[in-house]
């Protein structure tokens, strides 16, 4: 049997800022309890922390290195003893480094490998345990993935693993009445898409789907919601939430 809405729990990781913490604010404002989870930034968890609650919600702030199993674990625990159990993760932990396959430092690409694929695999081992029936985990990817643009080689190398992670658990937690999919957002305007993009760039990326706009973090946050809340019927799915980019 789910859980009553009034009484869900999420744990947002990256919840601090960007994506994270839009989503973060959204899912207390369907009734959620949210755990924002940070690697470093605790100032920056605090603020939507308390933003969250001064609009009459519920929230905690809990840090450490999504890659460290030992702090998810730990942060998995606080989040239950706090709220009561978890209901639903969403992994939008993420890091982004662009260079040429060719002329890319392998150190980056341990960097983003560290995060984006094994980070994902750690918050995805500790939701499978703790996540209670009726439950969803939500999964981050990129429409790049599709679209093969040049210098995006490993980071989408990282989030293609995500997409293959999020569908076999998905079949793997079969009976469970527990969700997983991906979110696989196009262009959306956080800094971490626009840092180091002029505004010509900027203005392409715009132009390039049918709605002639960036993404905005309330256009993810409002999928990552659905596949949270009512959208029981989807799993094992990634949604390109793109605005029609092909």
């Amino acid at each position: 049997m789910s859980t009553p809405e009034s009484n869900r729990v999420a744990l947002v990781t990256g919840g601090s800022g960007g994506i994270g913490r839009v989503v973060a604010e959204r899912l207390a404002r369907d009734g959620f309890a949210v755990a924002v989870q940070y690697a470093g930034n605790r100032a920056k968890a605090e603020e939507t922390v308390a933003a969250i609650n001064a609009a009459g919600g519920r929230a905690l702030a809990v840090g450490g290195d999504v890659a460290d199993e030992d702090a998810v674990g730990t942060a998995f625990d606080t989040v239950r003893s706090a709220f009561g159990g978890i209901d639903v993760v969403v992994n939008t932990a993420g890091i982004m480094i662009l260079a040429p396959v060719e002329t890319l430092d392998l150190a980056d690409l341990d960097r983003m490998h560290r995060t984006n694929i094994r980070g994902t695999f750690v918050v995805n081992q500790q939701a499978a345990r703790t996540v209670r029936p009726g439950g969803a985990v939500v999964n981050f990817s990129t429409s790049v993935v599709r679209t093969q643009l040049p210098t995006y080689g490993a980071y989408v190398a990282s989030k293609a693993a995500v997409e293959a992670m999020t569908l076999v658990l998905a079949r793997e937690l079969r009976g469970r009445d527990i969700t997983v999919n991906a979110v696989a957002p196009g262009p959306t305007a956080t800094p971490l898409f626009l840092q180091g993009k002029d505004e010509e760039t900027v203005d392409k990326f715009a132009k390039a789907t049918p709605l002639e706009r960036l993404g905005r973090p309330e256009d993810i946050a409002e999928t990552v919601a659905f596949l949270a809340g009512p959208a029981r019927w989807i799993n094992g799915q990634v949604l390109y939430a793109n605005g029609g980019l092909a």
